[in-house]
């Protein structure tokens, strides 16, 4: 059974970058055997995020060489660079230790190795790894700025249990399982209405309905609460009794719906302590949305 909220997926906003996956073989962390793979499209990879390093101002770059962990050809490898990747790592519940930072030194002078020799051979002038690379970084600002703003104005435990009992009491207990047959116009409806009061087959007559999802199946759809339809299905559908379907047309903004309820159920309702990560992650999501929201409104896009 799907849960009620399942739609509130976590956002998390802690750390801006994660072990490059390169690295992860390398570093068990408490509750896995393995460090977890960064999210795809949210961190740049392995070399991506070296490189970008390389963008950063000279001023900057020299600031953090002042201590410096190794040299690879005269570039120093500031010891920053190590202690950013065992924070990282002690996030995730792995050691600091003098053998892990040695195994992540050697990684971090095997990498600028490499990417000394693909500057030599002027790969990272190329136009698509350039493109790349501001990507990254726009990504990586854009999580700082979401980092230092929640960090600055956290959802608070009065917010995220305003918003539980919201999303509950908007999903109701009950979830209900309905075929239902759809058309373009009103008078198709009560045709097909007219053929079920005649004994005709509901699985037989949704072979002419529009939904191209449910049509094969007889018009059957899976078990939902009333809130993921559009208001007219839901408002139907809970008036009827089970095996029984609607004798008049239900206009939707898809057209018109002749709808049979088979069967309903309990729908178990988590406990604010079982969904409160995803409670979280759904408030910082519309926080989110909402920022964007007035920085554009701000903007001058052309």
């Amino acid at each position: 059974m799907r849960s009620p909220f399942a739609r509130w997926n976590r956002m998390s906003y802690d750390a801006p970058a994660e072990l490059p996956l390169e690295f992860a073989a390398e570093f068990p962390c408490k509750g896995s055997s393995m460090i977890a793979r960064p999210r795809p499209g949210l961190r740049p990879g392995l070399f991506l995020g070296v490189l970008l390093a390389a963008a950063v101002p000279a001023t900057v770059l020299a600031q953090a060489a002042a201590a410096k962990a190794a040299t690879v050809n005269g570039k120093a490898i500031p010891k920053s660079r190590v202690d950013f990747v065992m924070k990282q790592q002690a996030a995730q519940g792995a050691p600091d230790n003098e053998q892990v930072r040695k195994l992540v030194l050697d990684r971090l002078i095997n990498i600028e190795i490499v990417v000394q020799e693909a500057d030599r051979k002027g790969l990272t002038k190329n136009l698509e790894v350039q493109t790349q690379l501001e990507l990254a970084r726009q990504q990586l600002v854009f999580q700082s700025f979401l980092q230092d703003y929640f960090k600055s104005r956290p959802i608070t435990d009065e917010a995220a249990r305003t918003e539980y009992e919201r999303i509950k009491a908007q999903r109701g207990d009950k979830e209900y399982k309905a075929r239902h047959i759809l058309v373009e116009k009103d008078a198709e409806a009560k045709d097909i209405i007219e053929q079920l009061k005649k004994g005709g087959n509901f699985a037989d007559l949704a072979k002419a309905s529009k939904d191209i999802g449910s049509r094969d199946r007889g018009g059957a759809l899976e078990w939902e609460i009333p809130g993921n339809y559009a208001k007219p299905f839901a408002d139907a559908l809970i008036k009827l009794e089970k095996g029984k379907y609607t004798e008049a047309p239900v206009q939707s903004p898809f057209g018109w719906h002749v709808i049979l309820l088979e069967d309903e159920r309990p729908l178990p309702i988590p406990s604010f302590d079982d969904v409160k990560q995803q409670v979280y992650g759904g408030l910082q999501e519309q926080e989110v949305q909402r920022i964007i929201k007035d920085l554009r409104a701000k903007a001058k896009v052309e």
